[in-house]
């Protein structure tokens, strides 16, 4: 199990840097300092590597959500935490890895797509729900319709052929995002306490 460990470990470093499609086995024993062979006792291709790394990621991110909601007394303050979680999570992605593995990587892609279906838009749309019931959340939106929209807001700010790297950083194009969506699904109550939060002075 410490070696699996070590090698999702290894794999996933040298893929936030230069993405997962120019990496070979031999960066990650390189990485990791063992041997390939060792390596394909435990993963027989890397894109099993792959699917296992996604795998293991999303269970931390998912356990990650329950952690922040389990902690947070109302949504506003939910939303703020995610919000400084997600800027840990997006300042390490580096967009190639979205594509690389939406292009070679299929079967990582699958476990991906369903896990934005099964947890996040059915975490985002019980969080919209709740915060109507707060008062803090707008009572006019679809919650349906607005969870789909904020995870495919997401994706949109990890296509480089809409914000090419050379020109945006992704966690500001993913901040501002998120920034946006906040105040747009906002009461004025909601709004407050947002700001509150956040430390800005009304005039």
């Amino acid at each position: 199990m410490v070696q699996i460990d070590r090698i999702l470990q290894g794999g996933e470093e040298l893929f936030l840097k230069a993405g997962i499609k120019s990496v070979t086995m031999d960066d990650i024993a390189r990485q990791v300092g063992m041997s390939k062979k060792t390596i394909y006792q435990f993963f027989k291709d890397k894109n099993e590597l792959v699917i296992a790394l996604v795998r293991k990621k999303l269970e931390e991110d998912e356990f990650m959500i329950k952690d922040i909601i389990a902690k947070s007394t109302n949504v506003i303050e939910e939303m703020i935490n995610m919000m400084k979680c997600s800027e840990e999570v997006f300042s390490r992605i580096n967009p190639i890895v979205i594509h690389d593995m939406q292009k070679y990587h299929p079967g990582a892609w699958d476990v991906f797509q369903n896990f934005k279906a099964d947890v996040i838009i059915h975490t985002l749309e019980e969080l919209l729900s709740k915060g109507v019931k707060q008062g803090y959340i707008r009572p006019d939106i679809d919650v349906k319709i607005i969870a789909r929209m904020r995870v495919s807001q997401v994706e949109t700010g990890f296509n480089t052929q809409i914000f090419p790297m050379a020109e945006f950083n992704p966690w500001k194009v993913q901040s501002q995002f998120l920034e946006h969506f906040n105040y747009g699904i906002c009461t004025l109550k909601g709004y407050k306490l947002l700001n509150k939060y956040k430390n800005i002075e009304e005039e």
